[in-house]
């Protein structure tokens, strides 16, 4: 959702100098542990009859050094991999609701609060967990895929195309940030990090309090979302989620170079595909609210 408290904990443990052991200051073991304040690690010196032979040497040396995958860090490959594997459980489990709630209608707002809520504060708890929780990164999957899928039933049959829209718009917003991010036009410093944070923060507040006043009927159903008010606030619903895939592509980046654990691609992907979900449904409520304002 608007908050992320994945790549707050992969840019602090980036920013400390190492992860979990990965990405240790360079030089010797030797003047590591003594800047530690350790004792000197001592020194292997092989016997006579461990001497290595002249070939023995050759075919050392003649070994493809050990990659990423071998020594356990992360490369971009797993983030993709694991990503996708989310992202399509996101979209099945959607697809799925979409035709369990098409034939019960009654089911559909149930099943999206659970989704909703159920995602949320599954965010939280894998964001802030001291370790990767694959089990609870799959269930909030899941969770995603009830929500938008009951989501998109509901905003469907109100406002006809919003959906295809919807999706077709996320799809370029995905590429154009990309694209920006990766050619230097959209830059993510720690000081745009911060006040994205805050800002994304107000915004989560903003959102739960105008879905309780939706749910009294204050503007029609669409709480302080109504009126021409409702569409700037709207806009700035798909900025931040917009700047939110720049964070992800920058945070991702770093974590690579920084040579972290391959586990952490689970936490990358979730990340990615949560910021996905997030700007798909900001562009369905902004479409909807553009059409029912005709």
């Amino acid at each position: 959702m608007a908050v992320n408290p994945v790549f707050n904990r992969i840019d602090k443990e980036a920013a400390q100098g190492g992860y979990a052991g990965f990405g240790q200051p360079s030089g010797s073991q030797q003047n590591y542990a003594q800047a530690q304040g350790g004792s000197p690690i001592p020194q292997y010196q092989p016997g006579p009859s461990e001497t290595m032979s002249d070939q023995q040497l050759q075919d050392m040396y003649d070994q493809t050094p050990a990659g990423p995958a071998q020594t356990g860090r992360l490369t971009l490959d797993d983030v993709i991999v694991k990503s996708l594997m989310l992202f399509g459980i996101v979209v099945v489990v959607a697809a799925a609701t979409w035709m369990f709630v098409g034939a019960q209608p009654d089911v559909t707002t149930p099943i999206w609060l659970l989704g909703m809520f159920g995602s949320l504060a599954l965010s939280f708890a894998i964001g802030f967990s001291k370790k990767v929780n694959v089990g609870l990164i799959l269930v909030h999957a899941v969770l995603q895929g009830l929500f938008i899928g009951a989501v998109s039933v509901t905003f469907i049959d109100m406002y006809e195309g919003v959906v295809t829209t919807a999706v077709i718009a996320t799809v370029a917003t995905f590429a154009g940030m990309f694209i920006g991010w990766k050619a230097g036009f959209i830059k993510v410093t720690s000081k745009s990090r911060r006040i994205f944070g805050m800002f994304a923060m107000g915004y989560l507040v903003f959102l739960l309090v105008n879905l309780a006043a939706s749910f009294m009927g204050f503007g029609e159903g669409w709480g302080i979302y109504s009126g021409p008010l409702g569409i700037l606030v709207s806009l700035l619903g798909v900025g931040l989620a917009s700047y939110s895939l720049a964070v992800d592509f920058d945070s991702v980046d770093r974590a690579v170079s920084g040579g972290a654990p391959e586990k952490y691609s689970w936490l990358l992907g979730h990340g990615l595909v949560a910021s996905l979900v997030w700007l798909y449904i900001e562009f369905l409520r902004l479409f909807a609210i553009l059409q029912s304002s005709d």
